[in-house]
């Protein structure tokens, strides 16, 4: 299902009540729009949890070299990755019980979609949760 397939009350229903996010593919440079879009959800009181490789730290959070390794829930697994990695992405958002698979602007996976579908989650695609953040909560 597309963001558009969600209405208003369904997405804020997402984003309200789902305060952890592991950015999967979070970078530490403050010009890359993974920076920019986590830095902006922890200001407006989520839970971010950076997921990137050989990186320790963003944002003064702990990074995580995959979502296996987070020792918390997350609710939201929010995507700035290729698609062609998104399908094991999805698998390890079933794997450890996260509610939404959000795949940022430009990225469109079916399989990822359906992977995460058939996992009980909700699924977003090709849209800035930061972006809908601001029109639901304007």
């Amino acid at each position: 299902m597309l963001v558009t397939d969600y209405d208003k009350e369904q997405l804020k229903s997402i984003l309200s009540g789902n305060p952890v996010v592991a950015v999967v593919g979070a970078s530490p440079n403050p010009a890359r729009p993974s920076n920019r879009v986590a830095a902006y959800l922890i200001e407006h009181g989520f839970e971010v949890i950076p997921v990137r490789p050989r990186v320790n730290e963003i944002l003064g959070r702990k990074c995580y070299v995959s979502l296996a390794e987070i020792p918390r829930p997350v609710d939201i697994v929010d995507v700035f990755r290729r698609a062609e990695a998104c399908p094991d992405i999805a698998r390890a958002a079933v794997r450890i019980g996260a509610r939404t698979l959000w795949l940022q602007e430009g990225i469109i996976s079916e399989e990822a979609a359906a992977i995460a579908r058939d996992g009980g989650l909700e699924v977003i695609m090709d849209r800035c949760i930061k972006k809908v953040h601001r029109q639901i909560f304007p």
